[in-house]
C-alpha cells in the first residue's frame, strides 16, 4: 500500500486556439477592474496589444520582467502598480514575466492572470524564486497561485525553434523531477510522465515545422502538465544547481536546464528506478527504430538535446570554469531534498563535464 498526500490547484485554465480574446472576460470575472499587464522589453508589442483588448480595464503597463526575478526590478513593478491603483496583474511572456507577477502579489496580495508564450510552466506552480545579491532563493508560497492561466497555442508559433527547444526542455525537467519527488503521488506521476510523452514527440516537430500547430499545442499542452505537477509536488538536485548558476553567475535559465538535466539524471539514477523506467519509455516513445532508444535516459537526454540543436556545454553558456568550485559548494549549501545523497565532490564532477559539454 502506498501511503501519500495529493495538493490540488487552485488555477484555471484556459486552453486552446484564439482563446487570448477571453482575456477581457476572464479578468471581470475575477472582478479585476485595473490590470497592469506585465511583460520583458522584447514583448513590449504583446504587453500593448493585450492592453488593448482590456479596454478600460488595464491600468497601464510595466515592461521591465528580467530574468531570475531580481528584487530592485520587483520593487520598481510595486511602486508602479501602487501609483496605478492596480488591482490585478496579468503577465504576458514566459517564466521572467510570470516570475515578476509572484513577486508582486508576494508582496501586495494583487491577483495574477497569465497569458503564457512559452513552455516554461511557472505559471501553474507556487514557486517564487529571486535574486538579490547574485543569490537565488526559492520559496513555495500557495498564496502566490495564480488565479487564471490563458493558453493561446496561436501566440506559441512564431516562438524561434530554439527557444522552443530550450523552453520544452526546461519543461522536461519540471517532470522529470516530478517522477522522483521526495512527496510525489500517483497524479503527478501520471502527469509527469504525459508531460514527457508530449514534449518528447512535439519538440522535433516543431523544430521540423515551427508552424505546426498540431505540434506546437502538444508542446503547449506538456508544459502546462509539466508545470502542474511541479507546482503539487517538491523540487531536487536539478533545480538547486540550475538556481544556483542562474542566480550567482547570470547564466539563461531555460539553456542552463537543457545542459544540466543529463547530467542530474545520470547522478540521480541508481536511486530512481522507477523515474528513469518512465523517462526511457517516454524517450523510446517518440521513435523506437532510433539508435538511441537503447541507450539509458542520460545519454538519450543528452542525444536529444544535441538533436534538438540545444546547447549542451556551460562554458557556451557564460559559465566561467574557475565558477565551478563555488557553484559545488553553493548546491550543498541549504540544498533541496534528493533521492541520492548529494556532495560537494560529486556536483563538482558533473558540473566539470556539463561546463565541457561531455557526454553525463
Amino acid at each position: 500500500m502506498r501511503n501519500f498526500v495529493h495538493r490540488g490547484q487552485i488555477t484555471k485554465v484556459v486552453f486552446g486556439s484564439g482563446t487570448r480574446d477571453r482575456i477581457p472576460e476572464e479578468a471581470e470575472a475575477l472582478g479585476c477592474r485595473r490590470v497592469l499587464v506585465l511583460s520583458t522589453p522584447d514583448q513590449t508589442d504583446q504587453a500593448e496589444r493585450t492592453a488593448d483588448l482590456l479596454g478600460a480595464a488595464a491600468a497601464g503597463a510595466f515592461t521591465a520582467a528580467a530574468p531570475h526575478t531580481p528584487v530592485e526590478v520587483t520593487e520598481k513593478a510595486v511602486a508602479h502598480a501602487r501609483s496605478l491603483g492596480a488591482d490585478s496583474v496579468l503577465a504576458v511572456g514566459g517564466g521572467s514575466t510570470i516570475g515578476l507577477g509572484k513577486a508582486i502579489t508576494a508582496r501586495t496580495g494583487l491577483p495574477q492572470l497569465a497569458l503564457p508564450t512559452t513552455y516554461a510552466g511557472s505559471e501553474m506552480t507556487p514557486i517564487l524564486g529571486e535574486t538579490e545579491g547574485r543569490r537565488k532563493k526559492t520559496r513555495r508560497l500557495p498564496e502566490v497561485l495564480l488565479r487564471t492561466v490563458v493558453y493561446d497555442v496561436d501566440l506559441t508559433l512564431t516562438l524561434p525553434p530554439a527557444v522552443s527547444v530550450v523552453s520544452g526542455l526546461n519543461a522536461m525537467a519540471h517532470a522529470v523531477e516530478a517522477l522522483y519527488a521526495e512527496d510525489r503521488d500517483p497524479v503527478a506521476f501520471l502527469m509527469a510522465g504525459e508531460a514527457l510523452d508530449a514534449l518528447v514527440r512535439s519538440l522535433p516537430r516543431v523544430v521540423r515545422r515551427p508552424d505546426d500547430t498540431e505540434a506546437r499545442a502538444d508542446a503547449l499542452y506538456g508544459a502546462w502538465l509539466a508545470g502542474t505537477c511541479l507546482g503539487t509536488v517538491g523540487m531536487a538536485l536539478h533545480h538547486k544547481v540550475c538556481h544556483v548558476l542562474g542566480g550567482t553567475f547570470g547564466l539563461p535559465h531555460a539553456q542552463t536546464h537543457a545542459v544540466v538535466l543529463p547530467h542530474v539524471v545520470a547522478f540521480n539514477a541508481p536511486a530512481a528506478d522507477e523515474a528513469m523506467a518512465r523517462l526511457g519509455q517516454a524517450i523510446r516513445g517518440s521513435d523506437p527504430e532510433k539508435a538511441m532508444s537503447g541507450s539509458d535516459p542520460a545519454q538519450a537526454l543528452f542525444q536529444l538535446a544535441g538533436q534538438l540543436g540545444a546547447p549542451t556545454a556551460l562554458r557556451d553558456l557564460g559559465m566561467p570554469e574557475a565558477g565551478i568550485e563555488q557553484a559545488a559548494e553553493l548546491v550543498v549549501q541549504d540544498g533541496y531534498w534528493n533521492p541520492r545523497p548529494v556532495d560537494r565532490d560529486a556536483v563538482r564532477a558533473f558540473l566539470t563535464r556539463a561546463w565541457a559539454g561531455e557526454t553525463p
